[in-house]
């Protein structure tokens, strides 16, 4: 039986995709620590939000935070969709449409931390 060549490109989505997934455990174990556990009753407060983006690198965590979900989400579902042997130009056109959402998602998402951050502290 022969066997089919190796598809790097694949291999290298795999192991992104698994390296994202171990960077997302750390970052949503901080997150859910600092903004649901820690917080009183669970939940942080306006107020609170905006003294704990005050913090240095915290916008910046929670953006990585951002871009590794939905990276690693859209690398998934790429995955997904690949296996459904759609042709070549569904092929393209999908992961045009997953990068172009994926983008949209992340600079939006940085955006909105950027405002949260920049707000002044009631």
């Amino acid at each position: 039986m022969e066997e089919k060549p190796r598809n790097s490109i694949g291999t290298l989505r795999w192991f992104a995709q698994a390296g994202l997934g171990i960077l997302l455990v750390v970052l949503l174990s901080v997150h859910l620590i600092v903004n649901h556990w820690v917080a009183p009753q669970g939940l942080l407060s306006y107020a609170d939000v905006i003294r704990y983006y005050d913090v240095p690198g915290i916008a910046l965590m929670e953006i990585l935070f951002l871009a590794v979900v939905t990276v690693h989400c859209l690398l998934g579902l790429h995955s997904i969709l690949l296996d459904l042997n759609l042709s070549s130009k569904f092929k393209n056109a999908v992961t045009s449409l997953l990068v172009i959402l994926g983008v949209i998602a992340i600079v939006y998402g940085a955006y909105l931390t950027w405002v949260i951050s920049a707000a002044p502290t009631p």
